[in-house]
Formats: structure tokens, sequence, C-alpha cells
């Protein structure tokens, strides 16, 4: 939750990236490489590596992207478009019975 409400991220950890991501959140990434380079191509993470000169730089830039990308990863609602195609409705998953 502490993401959610910060005004910038570093880590070096693959998920924070993402959270930050949908958090709307900039995210710093201490690494020299990234599962999610889209963040990194759409310009909502840095990559800094362990480079002190480069966090400071990043971590100074405050210009960052404020809505570029949003979406990147869909506009979750996946889901009720699943259910509208399968034209089921008012449906619980214990009602569900598994296919095995």
């Amino acid at each position: 939750m502490l993401d959610k409400h910060a005004a910038l991220i570093a880590t070096d950890s693959g998920g924070v990236q993402k959270e930050a991501y949908f958090h709307r959140v900039p995210c710093i990434t201490l690494r020299e490489e990234t599962e999610w380079v889209e963040l990194v191509e759409a310009g909502l993470n840095r990559l800094t590596g362990a480079d002190a000169e480069a966090i400071a730089r990043e971590l100074a830039a405050a210009n960052w992207p404020d809505d570029a990308a949003r979406g990147l990863y869909g506009s979750g609602d996946a889901s009720g478009r699943v259910v509208d195609a399968l034209g089921v409705a008012n449906v619980r998953p214990s009602q569900v019975q598994s296919a095995r």
C-alpha cells in the first residue's frame, strides 16, 4: 500500500516496478536491465543500475510522463468481457463446475 501513495519509487524488484505503473508512480530501477522493457520504452520506468550519479539524476528528473502508455496492459475489464462473450450473467464462482 505504501507504493500507492509514493511520489517516486526506487527498487530492484520486478514486481514493484509493475505495481508502480499500476499506481501511476514514477519508478527508478536500480538494475541494468528489467523484464518490463515496455515500461522503460514508455518512459515510465528508468534504469540506473547502481550508479550513484545516474540515480541522483533520475531522482531529480521530475518531469516524467503523467499519462503516457496508460492502458499498456489493457483496460482491466477482460473478465467482464469474457463473461459477456459467454452469455453468462450473475454467476458466482461456486456455481461454475470444473471441466476436470
